[in-house]
């Protein structure tokens, strides 16, 4: 760690005082219950076969979105005629 910062919250200048102070402190210690909560945003790494995410890609490009938001889009639309009546 750098010797010129401190944590934040121990004030420790160095892994080992950080350590120390977590030994003996606890999250409940310091939580503000005040604060907001912070949203996350989930995310997975599928692998995806070049020549198949190039061709996504170019239709991402033609259609003026991204390679997501085309993925997300495809993805749902074949959940939908997936979970029609006759469609097993």
């Amino acid at each position: 760690m750098d010797a010129n910062r401190l944590s934040s919250i121990s004030k420790a200048d160095s892994l080992k005082k950080m350590g120390e102070y977590w030994d003996t402190h606890d999250f409940s210690d310091v939580d503000n219950p005040d604060a907001p909560d912070v949203e996350f945003a989930i995310t997975c790494a599928v692998p995806i076969e070049l020549d198949l995410l190039s061709s996504v890609e170019k239709q991402a490009r033609r259609r003026g979105v991204k390679v997501d938001t085309l993925v997300n889009l495809w993805l749902q639309q074949k959940l939908v005629e997936q979970t029609q009546p006759g469609v097993e």
